[in-house]
């Protein structure tokens, strides 16, 4: 029987167990506890910034950075086509209006020629996305931000870790969104963060998304507010998963080499390629097929074998709820789902599983 590849599973172990004990033994397991705190300092420490505040989710962490801007009803949002729907649904919360644009052919990122084409006096912000941990080219970004006096939401999601030039994803923009879903480069199981230039934004974030709650009064609340804040918990597996992430990055980045240069044979094959003043975190491997390919064959070849695969994000203008916002044909995006394919990306994994699903993927095709 083969052994298992992981596509994008978390790695966990005694120091994970070690963390979380200890939240037990306190018996703070709920949003009652020092290491949401910790975790919100130690990842502002880690990408060299202020303060952040943490959210339950990703999802939360785009939605809260959208409503802390104001932005709502008769607002226009700029979104990437190709991206995983949570960018999008969080303009839908807030009753603004996503404008979908095409993203570039070899970054698979938010083309800047789309986003100034498509700017309007109602656009008020653009979400770029760094797409499987590929960074977007931030400063083409920036200045038509700046040009257009329009806020930038990075979601930074899937690129914890991740450069441009020599700043963190994630800290360019207003605010910057991180995801720590069991998925991502780190986990909290669930669990978001925002970080921002603003301080004092980011502790009203922190009182909003704890339902807006006046401590100096019992139980008032003077703002409507969320119910997503993190759990003690949940920090605590944070804390132990920050301490490991520049282990999982230097993995993630050998693994890309070994793909890289298994695979430069097939000349059908091509790689998201990287800005060149950027660092991409690889969260998931990959790669485009130049020729015509069975994608669902190919999946089932691989797993024969052992090896999980995942489709290229479809473009969320595909989605029932999305499909009246789709204005032109996003070449780009729907070529790169047609043609695209993740390959197992998880820091479970070894070397030699990376050299054994090069091996099979030339085999099977």
């Amino acid at each position: 029987m083969c052994k298992k590849m992981h596509l994008d599973a978390p790695n966990l172990g005694d120091l994970e167990k070690g963390y979380l004990n200890r939240a037990i033994d306190a018996n703070f397991v709920s949003t009652v506890g020092p290491f949401v705190t910790e975790f919100e300092k130690r990842f502002a420490g880690y990408l060299g910034i202020r303060d952040a505040a943490s959210t339950q989710s990703g999802t939360a962490a785009i939605h809260i950075a959208l409503h802390e801007l104001g932005i709502g009803a008769g607002d226009e949002v700029i979104v990437p086509a190709l991206t995983f729907i949570a960018t999008v649904n969080p303009v839908i919360y807030e009753g603004a209006t996503p404008v979908f644009v095409d993203v570039d052919p070899l970054t698979w990122n938010i083309d800047v020629k789309e986003i100034e084409r498509n700017i309007t006096k109602k656009t008020k912000a653009v979400i770029p996305v760094h797409i499987y941990g590929n960074p977007c080219d931030m400063e083409g970004i920036m200045k038509v931000a700046r040009d257009h006096n329009i806020y930038v939401i990075e979601d930074a999601t899937e690129s914890l870790g991740a450069r441009y030039g020599s700043r963190h994803t994630g800290t360019i923009g207003n605010f910057g969104c991180f995801s720590f879903n069991g998925n991502k480069i780190i986990t909290t199981g669930g669990g978001g963060m925002v970080v921002g230039k603003n301080v004092d934004s980011l502790n009203h974030i922190k009182f909003l998304v704890n339902q807006a709650r006046d401590n100096s009064k019992e139980y008032y609340h003077p703002e409507i507010g969320f119910n997503d804040r993190m759990t003690n918990i949940e920090a605590a597996l944070g804390l132990a998963q920050l301490e490991r992430l520049d282990e999982f990055l230097n993995k993630k980045k050998l693994f890309n080499e070994i793909y890289r240069q298994e695979l430069k044979s097939i000349e059908s094959i091509r790689f998201q390629e990287v800005h060149e003043n950027a660092e991409s975190a690889y969260w998931l491997n990959s790669i485009l097929f130049e020729k015509d390919m069975d994608i669902a064959v190919l999946q089932k070849r691989l797993v024969d074998r052992g090896i999980p695969t995942r489709r290229i994000f479809t473009p969320v203008i595909e989605f029932p709820p999305y499909k009246s916002y789709k204005k032109r044909d996003y070449k780009n995006s729907f070529d790169i789902y047609n043609r695209g394919l993740s390959l197992p990306s998880s820091t479970l994994n070894t070397p030699d599983d990376i050299d054994y699903i090069c091996k099979a993927l030339k085999e099977v095709m």
